[in-house]
């Protein structure tokens, strides 16, 4: 996950552009060379301290390793081994709907991206939120109940729905194999 923020090559460039070598940088950071030059690498994942150290004697922020400040062009690939799946609920042992971000290594981003699956529910099973901004759902695979302001919609393969995400809603699957879907939310225009 820390790969996508680039570390080594961003501090490779701090170094090139001061025109430090490997061993001078070391001697002003106290660590070895050999194992900055394994930061620069990627072979070797920095510490926070190590990382202020080495921030210190550039005279940047910390921050400057985790913002992706390489253009105006923000382009990043999530593989899909890469991404990670969790309940919508934690506490519950049986979460309504189960999602993946699709986008996780940007920060502040305008939208959020969800790969998302619905299993088989009862009713009861569901529970109402939720979160500023609109959503929108393209359902995938599967059959997917939502209820909105007491309405309830069934959704296919192949169907979408935007809405008003400040308002109580719930996602139901009632396929026998779980409902799959791409989640998208914005936040609300300001």
């Amino acid at each position: 996950m820390l790969s996508a923020y680039e570390i080594g090559r961003k501090l490779r460039q701090l170094r090139l552009k001061k025109k430090i070598g490997l061993v001078d940088l070391g001697r002003h950071t106290g660590l070895s060379a050999s194992m900055l030059s394994q930061l620069e690498n990627g072979k070797l994942i920095p510490t926070l301290p190590t990382l202020a150290r080495i921030a210190m004697v550039f005279d940047v922020g910390v921050d400057h390793f985790f913002v992706n400040k390489r253009g105006k062009y923000i382009f990043s690939v999530v593989r899909a081994q890469e991404r990670l799946r969790f309940p919508s609920d934690p506490d519950s042992p049986r979460p309504s709907f189960f999602f993946e971000c699709l986008a996780y290594p940007i920060q502040e981003k305008s939208i959020q991206c969800y790969m998302a699956e619905f299993p088989k529910r009862l009713e009861t099973e569901v529970t109402e939120h939720s979160h500023p901004g609109a959503e929108f759902l393209h359902v995938i695979e599967g059959q997917l109940e939502i209820r909105y302001h007491d309405e309830v919609t069934l959704l296919y393969a192949g169907d979408s729905v935007y809405f008003d995400a400040s308002e109580e809603h719930t996602y139901r699957g009632v396929s026998k194999s779980p409902a799959k879907a791409v989640v998208v939310t914005v936040l609300p225009r300001v």
